[in-house]
């Protein structure tokens, strides 16, 4: 715990056998209180080997649905659980989990009601292995999104986030997409309801195991960027109204 509010790590895990022991390894024990492991219908043995190594929370999918699918699996669950701040790690050891600790005491101690791990600053993107279509990639639809949506993060696109309980009972992440672009809908989300965001140096690593993203799926994620900060700046403007945008029923 920190201050007194419970800390759960959630796992978006697919195909994760490979890297998910050195993970969980990884999390610091004496300050999370839960961790959560979501199997998105995986082809690999990530549901046996979570619970083989002491996962007790481990969600299955019967079919796959989607990296946002996935999380909004989790949220729930880490919600349902009690959880107080929530932090969403994919169990690929591409984000490490070293970043647990700080990441939780900003939220805890009432700085920030969301962090960010960023690759971004600092220069740790291009030495990590990112690749440099992917780089460009990131700063463009970056720049692009601080103009549209009015806010200045150094990335949209990291997987590495802790969000305050009061976040995700407000957003209402379930009416967003099951697919990659979850992330910067509920970024959108977060900002049109006024909550401010930090942001930590992450050293991030590129290697065979870890999850990404093909070319063709990184352009239809680029579209779904740019038309998600264009639906915030026409909701902003009073253009359109857009049901993501409307806070949950209590």
């Amino acid at each position: 715990m920190v201050n007194g509010k419970k800390v759960v790590v959630v796992l978006p895990a697919y195909n994760a056998a490979l890297t998910l022991e050195k993970t969980y390894q990884e999390i610091p024990s004496d300050l999370v209180d839960e961790i959560i492991l979501c199997d998105d219908a995986s082809k690999d043995n990530t549901t046996e080997l979570a619970r083989r190594i002491g996962i007790r929370h481990v969600i299955t999918h019967e079919r796959n649905q989607g990296y946002g699918g996935n999380q909004k699996s989790l949220y729930k669950k880490a919600l349902d659980l009690g959880a107080d701040i929530v932090i969403m790690l994919h169990p690929d050891y591409q984000y490490t989990p070293k970043l647990i600790a700080p990441m939780a005491y900003i939220i805890g101690e009432g700085l920030y009601p969301v962090v960010l791990g960023s690759r971004i600053l600092g220069k740790g993107a291009l030495s990590g292995g990112m690749p440099f279509y992917k780089y460009v990639a990131n700063r463009f639809l970056t720049f692009t999104q601080n103009v549209l949506v009015r806010y200045k993060l150094s990335e949209y696109h990291t997987g590495y986030r802790a969000f305050s309980r009061e976040v995700l009972e407000t957003i209402d992440f379930e009416n967003n997409s099951d697919d990659f672009v979850f992330d910067n809908e509920m970024l959108s989300q977060i900002i049109y309801a006024g909550f401010h965001i930090a942001e930590v140096t992450c050293p991030t690593k590129y290697f065979e195991e870890a999850s990404s993203i093909n070319f063709r799926r990184s352009v239809k994620y680029g579209m779904g960027v740019l038309r998600v900060s264009l639906m915030h700046l026409m909701q902003r403007w009073g253009l359109a109204q857009f049901p993501m945008y409307r806070r949950k029923p209590l």
